[in-house]
């Protein structure tokens, strides 16, 4: 009968750890990454949602373009981003009751392990270098 040396199963375990450790902390990483993806996308969303609803309120006269674009650029001041970055396009501002308004903005971001690991993943459009650019898309029916 043998019995197993622990200082070999110390070694074991030393290789073992090596090896499934790059995978744990790439797992947090990411999982801490998609968190914050998903809170910028969430901030996004609120403020072109924030603008859309500025522009299909029943007001004389109806809201400009410009006065949506600024409620969105506003919001998003509101929360500390740059709104100088955003890039807000509105369509069919000022339509008639019933027609849909449209809000789209985009938002220039970047992430250290998400988008070098899974490109164009959900909605973000990205370059080689990381940078990723997020947008959202809003459509109303104007009141």
């Amino acid at each position: 009968m043998t019995t197993s040396n622990p200082k070999k199963l110390r070694g074991m375990a030393a290789v073992e750890f090596g090896l499934v450790l790059p995978i744990l902390v790439l797992l947090v990483f990411g999982i801490a990454e998609f968190g914050i993806a998903f809170y910028r996308e969430g901030v996004l969303a609120g403020a072109v949602r924030e603008g859309a609803r500025r522009g299909i309120v029943a007001t004389t006269p109806r809201a400009t373009t410009a006065q949506i674009q600024q409620k969105v650029t506003d919001y998003l001041n509101g929360v500390g981003w740059d709104p100088g970055a955003a890039v807000v396009a509105v369509t069919r501002a000022g339509g008639a009751s019933g027609s849909p308004l449209t809000v789209r903005a985009t938002y220039p971001t970047s992430f250290a392990v998400l988008t070098k690991l899974m490109p164009g993943l959900g909605g973000l459009a990205v370059d080689g270098a990381g940078n990723a650019t997020l947008q959202v898309q809003i459509v109303m029916q104007l009141e």
